[in-house]
């Protein structure tokens, strides 16, 4: 039986930060930090004392409460190389393949570059839990600040050859949107449309819709599916390698 205890944190109207608390060292890690108020307000409730911060990337929303953390706790702040000058008070500079420790779990830390060039990914290896930033999102990707389409691809076929039970952790609240995109590339996809009646139920209560896992995502997801007859149809892209399906898809959610 699993250690690990997951509270999932509603900050400002859609962002997600994500604690992972490890029962037996009692060491408690924030994914991202949105704002410091409500995930302060969480700690406190469950008496958890925050070890660890993890940035998946330099965007305001992902890092605004760093330091507020920090200074209340004395927590490590963890965050990308590429961004070391961005990532408030970062302790930690991570690269590809780097390890942290949570007790005795491990947690591996992925490059996907695209939304931001020095995006990274987190990985609970033995309980496979997927940490994914702003790089995947249920139903859809992240928008492409810095990288090019052909780099984004990559980092998202990365991901989806992750176990299919990985669950799926996102940055932000968007799955509903995403899943109306979804369904004009792919009207056809009988699992998409079942997932959809799931989301608009949850939606409707109030409910997360996450997390997610990478065999739904695969399922469901067009970002991960370029290769979907029906979507390179809908594109008009037949006989293309896949990053290029990718970015049409990516371009026309933009413009959505």
């Amino acid at each position: 039986m699993t250690r690990l205890k997951i509270r999932q944190v509603l900050c400002h109207e859609d962002n997600y930060a994500v604690l992972l608390h490890d029962e037996k060292s009692g060491e408690t890690l924030i994914v991202d930090t949105p704002e410091a108020g409500p995930i302060m307000e969480v700690l406190e409730t469950e008496g958890w004392r925050l070890t660890h911060i993890l940035n998946t990337h330099h965007h305001h929303d992902h890092v605004e409460g760093n330091l507020a953390l920090k200074e209340k706790y004395g927590a490590r702040i963890h965050g990308p190389a590429l961004n070391r000058e961005q990532i408030p008070g970062l302790d930690v500079a991570l690269k590809d393949g780097d390890r942290i420790a949570l007790g005795e779990y491990r947690i591996d830390t992925i490059a996907v570059p695209g939304h931001t060039l020095g995006s990274v990914a987190f990985y609970v290896c033995d309980e496979r839990i997927l940490f994914a930033g702003d790089t995947l999102f249920s139903l859809g990707c992240g928008r492409m600040f810095e990288g090019d389409a052909e780099t984004m691809w990559h980092s998202l076929d990365l991901l989806r050859h992750l176990p299919d039970e990985t669950r799926l952790y996102c940055g932000h609240e968007y799955t509903l949107a995403n899943g109306e995109f979804a369904l004009t590339v792919e009207p056809g996809n009988a699992a998409l449309a079942e997932r959809m009646e799931q989301v608009r139920k949850l939606a409707a209560e109030g409910k997360p819709t996450l997390p997610s896992t990478i065999a739904q995502e695969k399922a469901t997801n067009p970002f991960l599916r370029p290769e979907s007859m029906e979507i390179r149809k809908t594109l008009g892209m037949k006989a293309v390698e896949n990053w290029r399906v990718f970015g049409e898809l990516r371009q026309r959610k933009d413009q959505f």
